[in-house]
């Protein structure tokens, strides 16, 4: 196994070339980040049920259903790492602007966990920006 300089970006790459594979799921090392940014996605309905799982190996990964539309079009139409390590992007909660008219959703990590732009703005928290999903 290789280590990912950006694991949060390699998490989405997964996702995006599953997707357009047409895979029925997708595996990705654990890690604490990597699981809110997934439950993120289950609950918008982005993604299906996930869940943690243990290897031969000791360590755990996760396994999420991807959703389609009809046979042959993902969920998902756009998925964008915003913040990288060597560039990272913060925001206050009313500088959030919404995703496709409010089609989609901003992902951020906050001091009161992995939330939606629209979780942010209503506990008046910024943070650092994620990723955007439509």
């Amino acid at each position: 196994m290789s280590t990912s300089t950006d694991p949060i970006a390699d998490l989405l790459s997964r996702i995006r070339n599953a997707q357009m594979a047409r895979h029925e799921s997708v595996s990705v090392p654990h890690s604490k980040m990597k699981l809110g940014l997934v439950k993120v996605l289950y609950e918008e309905g982005y993604i299906g049920p996930y869940r943690v799982t243990d290897l031969e190996s000791g360590r755990k990964q996760i396994q999420m259903t991807l959703r389609f539309i009809g046979k042959h079009q993902g969920l998902i139409s756009g998925l964008v790492r915003q913040s990288r390590p060597g560039r990272r992007v913060y925001i206050g909660y009313s500088d959030i602007k919404p995703v496709r008219s409010g089609m989609g959703i901003t992902i951020l990590s906050t001091p009161k966990g992995i939330l939606t732009d629209r979780q942010a703005r209503e506990e008046k928290v910024g943070g650092e920006l994620l990723c955007r999903v439509w």
